[in-house]
């Protein structure tokens, strides 16, 4: 192994007397690419937060190229040559993407002022070298959830950084531009640089990773070499169990058309969408990033107010204005962005799962805080939200925990269409599984489920139908029993006014 660049000794943490982190060591060598696992709410986040110099330790010492350094601050981090790219993402939405890029580190005339040129041709000539195709001029406001990761990665990179630590920088880009990402990364590794990779996605920690240490419980469970590891082995290390099937499917039979949409517009983002979604059924929505498949869910559910074609419920026309319509239509929406749209994070994990079934559970207006404990409980319990207490902040709780209380938000609403966008993004290997198992029993309950994914495994695993979006359209339909990544890819790719729908 080459020179380290970054140790970590014996860190140790406690929040309100409760460990999460005991005695973990990590240490990353230059030019290294060094994967940290674990299940949500494993201490990997802490751990890096400590880095970062957002939490201090309680006991242990950090080491940087040899020197014991500490960080009060993530700036105080960033200066000394730490840099991290954020699973969720924070942009300052009313600037430009260079204006955000360097946010913090401008670059300066001689007499002090911003120079706005300079950077702007900067971040231009960043874009253009590391072939990301975003405007520099743009609003972060306008950018997808892909486009503002990429910023972030562009940000990382224009540090000249030691380290870089990378937090599930992948869970909402496409396959070109996780290639663009890799690329990144040997060029990181080629100038020395040490990078610590934090995801859930094992085919991507097996090709890029050289060694894997691995955390459960706030506990270090140990350090392999990658090539010595295969996935059985590090998910057993992650979880304590062998998990044997990744994508439980139950075989349900469908039954009635609950959902028909025919020539659904919302201006050039949702252009003609035909579908129907049966009871019982998973129908799958697969395409690449700004293929609509978002905003086709936002217009189904009422936040973006449709400009052409018409829905059907239960073969009844319907008008779905705002969400509260959708919402009386007993129609539920787990966006892709639980933090941002999903939850309420001031909030407790009890107020947050109540919250869209206040009406009908207290119709008088008067709410019952031992019956909403009550509720709340079972809730929990269904969906094995682990937290503290009903009462803990929702903020406290890992990214898998985070979405389980989504979940469990709109299922207390007792919905018939229940439509999830990117429902397992940040999410471990173990909670993944608790959500696939939902979805099986919510389907033989009779509920229609669509699900939009950009993982072409996941949404094979768990769908009955799949349709492919591309432009705003749907370019083509797959029946479980043809299921083709190719076939599915290739529909994905058709360009705007290229090719025709198809299905197969």
């Amino acid at each position: 192994m080459s020179e380290t660049v970054l140790e970590m000794k014996g860190i140790s943490k406690a929040f309100s007397g409760v460990g999460v982190l005991e005695e973990i060591h990590l240490q990353v060598a230059k030019g290294e690419v060094h994967a940290l696992m674990g299940e949500n709410g494993a201490g990997k986040s802490t751990l890096m937060k400590i880095l970062l110099g957002i939490h201090p330790a309680d006991r242990g010492e950090i080491l940087l190229e040899g020197r014991r350094i500490v960080n009060r601050s993530p700036r105080e981090a960033m200066d000394k040559g730490i840099a991290m790219i954020h699973q969720e993402l924070h942009p300052v939405l009313d600037m430009t993407v260079w204006e955000n890029v360097f946010l913090g580190r401008e670059i300066r005339t001689r007499f002090g002022l911003a120079d706005k040129k300079a950077m702007a041709r900067e971040c231009g000539r960043l874009f253009t070298q590391l072939d990301v195709p975003v405007d520099p001029g743009a609003r972060m406001r306008d950018l997808g959830v892909a486009q503002c990761q990429l910023v972030e990665i562009v940000k990382a990179v224009s540090l000249s950084a030691k380290v870089v630590v990378m937090d599930e920088p992948t869970s909402a880009i496409t396959d070109r531009e996780v290639e663009i990402l890799f690329q990144q990364i040997a060029r990181l590794k080629a100038q020395g640089v040490g990078v610590i990779y934090i995801s859930h996605k094992m085919e991507e920690i097996f090709r890029i990773a050289d060694r894997i240490t691995v955390l459960r419980d706030g506990r270090h469970m140990g350090t392999d070499s990658a090539a010595d590891l295969d996935n059985d082995r590090l998910i057993r290390r992650m979880v304590g169990r062998e998990i044997r099937e990744v994508f439980p499917k139950e075989t349900v039979v469908p039954g009635e058309v609950v959902l028909e949409v025919r020539g659904l517009c919302w201006g050039r983002k949702v252009r003609d969408v035909d579908l129907s979604l049966r009871k019982g059924e998973i129908l799958g929505i697969a395409g690449l990033v700004g293929a609509g498949r978002s905003e086709l869910a936002q217009t189904l559910f009422g936040i973006h107010k449709p400009t052409g074609g018409s829905v059907h419920v239960h073969g009844k026309p319907v008008r779905i204005q705002r969400p509260g319509d959708a919402i009386a239509l007993k129609m539920a929406l787990v966006t892709e962005d639980r933090k941002g749209s999903g939850l309420n994070l001031k909030g407790t994990v009890q107020e947050n799962i109540t919250l869209a079934s206040l009406d009908r559970l207290f119709p008088r207006g008067i709410l019952d805080g031992s019956r909403e404990g009550d509720v709340v409980s079972k809730s929990m319990e269904k969906l094995k939200v682990k937290a503290a207490s009903p009462k803990a902040p929702v903020d406290s709780l890992s990214g898998g925990n985070q979405q389980k209380v989504v979940l469990a938000k709109w299922l207390l609403a007792g919905p018939e269409i229940i439509v999830l966008d990117e429902p397992t993004r940040g999410v471990d290997v173990g909670a993944k599984r608790d959500i696939y198992l939902l979805l099986g029993e919510l389907v033989k309950a009779g509920k229609a489920v669509i699900v939009i994914s950009s993982e072409i495994p996941e949404i094979m695993g768990i769908a009955d139908r799949i349709l492919v979006m591309a432009a705003g359209r749907v370019t083509g339909e797959v029946a479980r029993k043809d299921f083709n990544q190719e076939r599915i890819l290739g529909y994905a790719a058709q360009f705007e006014g290229g090719g025709s729908s198809g299905t197969g």
